[in-house]
């Protein structure tokens, strides 16, 4: 996955959320957008849109955007962050089995997942479908485990440790149903998980989910109008082949798509902005 483009209302504020609370660092920072993340790779984009008001809780948009660490020192020095600068943020933790996740919405509500991915070893599949769970998770026990000097002392600073990137996307939708067309019959993502008529997790390339879609805040929602909140989601393939054959892929099922040459983009059926580029 790539980053994830948001529309903001205040951007100073929200600057200072991702780069001193969540330990992002500031790449860019171009008149109406900054850029976020770790080292060269970017992670969140915001766009500032003063302009907009904020979407309906009941809207389709972003349900969050999860920011995969590299170790459990590097998370743990993120929430500890968070938890320390912008107290009231953090929403709740919980155990996946094939991850450690714990979640956090921003200043203008939008959802962020801060988490560590257990080793591929440790991951359970039968018949092609992941075993998730959502079981309970200290965070003050996490932290007084995995929390270092340096990782207290980083996050004093303001400054993050290891890398980090955006591991997953997590979408509000209006049906499943819909969802699973888009997203699998016609992007091509393999199903890995599901929940009923309620959620959906989808991946390539074995992943436990790069995206997930559910409608526990938004069944029934139409096609988005123009507001704060998520602006695109990228998504990143191997090569200009696998660019192209998406592209004819799109084709087949007459969905409309704007391609620059670098890159392929297109709404699902909320509206949500989808671009995906090749790697390199």
């Amino acid at each position: 996955m790539g980053a994830v483009t948001l529309r903001v209302g205040d951007l100073d504020a929200m600057i200072r959320y991702y780069r001193d609370g969540v330990t992002l660092e500031l790449l860019s920072h171009d008149g109406p957008t900054a850029v976020l993340g770790r080292g060269s790779t970017p992670i969140v984009i915001l766009e500032h849109a003063p302009e907009l008001r904020h979407a309906s809780p009941r809207d389709a948009g972003l349900f969050h955007t999860a920011i995969l660490f590299d170790t459990r020192e590097a998370l743990a020095t993120a929430i500890y962050s968070v938890a320390s600068k912008h107290p009231g943020t953090f929403t709740g933790s919980a155990d996946h089995l094939v991850s450690e996740a714990f979640y956090f919405t921003d200043p203008e509500g939008n959802g962020v997942e801060l988490y560590f991915d257990r080793d591929r070893s440790q991951w359970s599949w039968v018949h092609g479908t992941v075993e998730m769970a959502t079981l309970q998770l200290d965070p003050n026990a996490y932290l007084r485990e995995h929390l270092t000097e340096g990782g207290a002392d980083a996050a004093a600073s303001g400054a993050g440790l290891g890398d980090a990137v955006v591991g997953h996307v997590h979408l509000a939708v209006g049906d499943v149903a819909s969802a699973r067309e888009f997203y699998v019959e016609r992007l091509g993502f393999e199903t890995t998980a599901a929940m009923g008529d309620q959620a959906l997790f989808v991946s390539a390339g074995g992943y436990h989910h790069h995206m997930a879609m559910n409608t526990w805040n938004s069944r029934g929602a139409g096609r988005r109008g123009l507001a704060l909140g998520l602006g695109k989601v990228e998504i990143v393939v191997p090569g200009a082949d696998d660019l192209g054959a998406l592209g004819e892929r799109m084709s087949h099922f007459r969905v409309a798509t704007r391609d620059d040459g670098r890159s392929l983009a297109f709404d699902d059926p909320w509206a949500n902005l989808v671009e995906v580029r090749a790697a390199g």
